[in-house]
């Protein structure tokens, strides 16, 4: 008898048939650099339209008119929109988190609470319910009463998962449950077998209660990649380091140390009021055959770049200005989800669907 295969959350890696972004507008907190971001946005979008199709949440039938006249003809053939509304255009921490074997089974719709009620999140927690009945999904969508964001997870695909002790035990999401319960959660909600908790990390402005990937992110099932400081003088030197020798003791399933690659983070980046900024090119996306990763008009943009050159050294590298999504915390990761081979209806692919 044939043995069913394990399903689990899949890694970044795993082949792409879009990637969701949600576009800025004049009701989101992007409204003081409607312009800018929107600039960024046009910019992501043709990255990702490369290797990926887009699909793009908008408020409504005008918003996607005006979106349409931002974009170039080549890169709205690789378009999809879908209007629906929603609070904020961070879709990693609500867009739908997806398992699978050689090939996608389901996606689980996790609460969203806005990072801890935060902020006001009610319509983002709402987005994969409304893709589901409008037909878009391929797959079964199961919506599950856990506090989790997809920022706060890091998979390799083979059932390690990274997350850290600040983000998902911050005391502002799950409250009820002890640790050891809320790794047991993961574990069955996400198929995987062994879940990797940080102790340290943290960078200055983020709100996420820090998230890890703004930290460690996976390369591939054997590589490590990590932000650092390595200037004494600089507040996140101490958390950082301490985040670096827990990053550097960490071992595969099969007991070989991984192969770990360092990312320092730029120099302090503030906003208006002088308050720093949460930086770090740690924040990349993979797309297929590319990684689109943020730059800051930094002289550690270029040794950044390189690195992730050469731990990637079968995809494009694809550099995007982060000056703009850094000024409401966030980065390319941040602001898109992927949605995997056979994840979406084959006709909304083509069509598109309206909800």
């Amino acid at each position: 008898m044939n043995q069913a295969p394990q399903y689990r959350f899949l890694a970044e890696w795993h082949h792409q048939e879009a990637v969701m972004i949600a576009w800025p507008h004049e009701s989101t907190d992007w409204a003081p650099w409607l312009q800018d971001i929107e600039s960024t946005y046009i910019e992501l979008t043709q990255a990702i339209c490369g290797n990926a199709k887009v699909l793009i949440l908008c408020k409504s039938e005008e918003h996607q008119a005006h979106i349409g006249q931002l974009l170039p003809a080549v890169v709205l053939r690789q378009v999809i929109f879908f209007p629906c509304n929603y609070n904020d255009t961070w879709c990693r921490d609500f867009g739908p988190i997806s398992l699978g074997a050689n090939s996608l089974a389901s996606m689980k719709s996790f609460q969203f609470t806005g990072w801890g009620n935060k902020y006001d999140a009610n319509e983002d927690n709402q987005v994969n319910s409304k893709l589901a009945q409008a037909g878009a999904l391929q797959c079964p969508l199961e919506e599950i009463a856990f506090d989790l964001e997809g920022g706060g997870i890091e998979t390799d695909g083979e059932g390690t998962l990274l997350t850290t002790v600040a983000c998902l035990m911050a005391g502002n999401r799950n409250i009820e449950l002890s640790q050891s319960e809320v790794e047991e959660k993961l574990k069955s909600y996400l198929g995987v077998s062994r879940v990797i908790w940080f102790q340290h990390g943290a960078l200055l402005g983020d709100d996420t209660d820090s998230h890890i990937d703004n930290l460690v992110r996976f390369a591939d099932t054997e590589t490590l990649i990590y932000a650092s400081c390595r200037n004494p003088k600089d507040p996140h030197f101490e958390t950082l380091k301490a985040m670096e020798s827990e990053v550097l003791n960490l071992k595969t399933v099969s007991g070989k140390p991984y192969q770990c690659i360092d990312l320092e983070i730029p120099e302090a980046i503030l906003d208006e009021t002088g308050s720093r900024l949460p930086a770090s090119y740690v924040n990349f996306l993979i797309v297929n055959e590319s990684v689109i990763v943020p730059t800051f008009d930094s002289p550690m943009d270029s040794i950044a770049l390189d690195k992730l050159t050469n731990a990637f050294p079968n995809k494009a590298i694809i550099d995007l200005n982060g000056r703009h999504l850094i000024k409401q915390f966030g980065g390319p990761h941040c602001a898109t989800m992927q949605l995997p081979s056979e994840s979406l209806n084959k006709n909304f692919l083509l069509n598109g669907v309206n909800p």
